[in-house]
């Protein structure tokens, strides 16, 4: 995802690159209360978001890992897997994090499975499943992928001995796939969490997870001789489970990545091309109105109507933004307008955002909001009630779309007080919506380039300077690099 891929052929073999040896071992953590993680950046690690922060379910499970232990952390960023984990063997940090338990561990004791992947076929869209699965297990053709998935291979070559693959070491699983999508590659072999997110923007490539059964599970690595860490970090994972904390984690960066099929994709990203230009400069306005990112604007539009102003639904409501009459004359607004509707919009989620408790976290306050903004506040309102009633978190948008269908149910909905609504719709809503931004955010640049606010605690080492931008190779613009600190 970072890295144009000009050398590739130079180095479909395992082994091309080699690591620097002037690194230095790291003081034990204890000493200096400074925890070094290595991790490779991409949309499942960590990278910098929309909104110009640190993100990634390891950037956020490792900063609550150090803050619960009264640690400083820096993560040293790495450009592939492989020197994540010869790093860590090289004693060049104190842990190495979203790593495959399976590989070879020969100085490493590794923490307790977090997350199950599995190893993905991925190939071009207009390939039959049923052939393309036939000639590569005949060995008719050749598989490209990255060190972690050869141990599945091996598996999966004593039923089929004349599978063939090259591993590749100087690449990411995003880089694999935009290969195969742009049919530089006829085949790869991917994680099934990296392939679900990165269809969303390559819908020409599909996915086959009946290749290969092997679930491998990832988990945190440390150094041998260390016994007071992994001892802390099976805590941390123990807790974790137990409070339903990864499970919103999981949720927050993987719960949608399934809610927008290939087709709604394609079509999607032929009207970036071809019509968002139309309103572009009305949603930058929006935005500098309103504060609210002009792409997750575009998004609500599209969610809405496709971008089109002569939309109208069976209920009434109408234009991009599709609001009702009476939300039009509440905000002033021309709701035929296009440009009025979209500035109208911008400002009902503004109001629904205010009708949401300053106290929930980001982004879980703008998707209640968003919500709203499909149901009303109102219900939103009651499902924050009914989720207190059930005990779970009200100011979490994970807990909150598992109480939102409940609303349909009597034994709940005559004890609140705007009674009755359809739930299951505003979750679904947001989901895709959701989708929408992601994929917007990989295509178009904010208004404003903003910096990782600086932080005494939290520390990310940038040495290669990678590319860390959400904002990915897909933007027509250059994408912006994170400088080495």
């Amino acid at each position: 995802m970072k890295r144009f891929l000009t050398a590739l052929s130079a180095c479909l073999l395992l082994g091309c690159g080699n690591l620097s040896s002037t690194a230095q071992r790291v003081l034990p953590w204890a000493e200096s209360k400074e925890l070094t993680v290595l991790v490779q950046n991409g949309p499942t690690t960590l990278y910098v978001d929309a909104e110009g922060r640190y993100a990634g379910i390891e950037y956020d499970l490792v900063t609550r890992f150090a803050e619960a232990h009264g640690l400083k952390v820096r993560f040293i960023m790495a450009a592939t897997y492989g020197e994540v984990v010869q790093r860590l063997k090289r004693k060049e940090a104190h842990m190495a994090v979203g790593v495959h338990r399976d590989i070879d561990g020969e100085g490493l004791v590794f923490g307790p499975g977090y997350q199950t992947v599995k190893p993905v076929l991925v190939y071009p869209a207009v390939r039959n499943e049923s052939n393309v699965l036939r000639q590569i297990e005949q060995g008719q053709g050749t598989l490209s992928t990255l060190p972690q998935y050869t141990a599945s291979l091996q598996q999966h070559k004593i039923k089929f001995p004349n599978l063939l693959w090259n591993t590749v070491d100087q690449v990411d699983n995003e880089d694999l796939i935009e290969l195969v999508a742009s049919g530089k590659l006829d085949y790869a072999v991917v994680d099934s969490h990296a392939a679900d997110i990165a269809q969303n923007y390559y819908p020409n490539v599909a996915i086959s997870k009946s290749f290969g059964d092997s679930a491998q599970q990832l988990s945190w690595a440390m150094m041998e001789g260390d016994s007071q860490l992994p001892t802390m970090v099976s805590a941390f994972f123990r807790q974790a489970m137990a409070d339903g904390s990864l499970g919103r984690l999981q949720d927050r960066y993987y719960g949608h990545i399934n809610r927008v099929d290939p087709v709604d994709a394609l079509t999607y990203l032929s009207r970036i091309k071809s019509t968002l230009p139309q309103f572009k400069a009305t949603f930058l306005k929006a935005e500098a109105e309103t504060g609210i990112d002009w792409r997750l604007l575009a998004a609500l539009a599209y969610q809405e109507s496709h971008w089109d102003n002569a939309s109208v639904s069976p209920t009434g409501v109408r234009g991009i933004m599709m609001l009702t009459n009476d939300t039009a004359s509440l905000l002033g607004v021309n709701r035929l307008d296009p440009q009025e509707s979209i500035l109208g919009g911008a400002r009902y989620v503004q109001l629904m955002r205010k009708g949401i408790p300053e106290r929930v976290p980001e982004p879980d306050r703008t998707w209640q909001a968003l919500a709203a903004y499909n149901i009303g506040l109102g219900h939103v309102e009651d499902a924050r009630t009914l989720a207190q009633r059930l005990d779970k978190n009200p100011d979490s948008w994970t807990d909150l779309k598992g109480v939102l269908p409940l609303l349909r149910k009597a034994e709940h909905f005559s004890t609140l007080k705007y009674g009755y609504a359809r739930g299951g719709a505003p979750v679904i809503y947001v989901e895709r919506l959701k989708t929408y931004y992601d994929i917007l955010v990989r295509f178009e640049q904010p208004s404003k380039i903003t910096a990782p606010e600086f932080s005494t605690t939290v520390m990310v080492d940038n040495p290669g300077n990678l590319t860390l931008d959400i904002n990915s190779k897909l933007s027509q613009a250059k994408p912006r690099q994170v400088a080495a600190l």
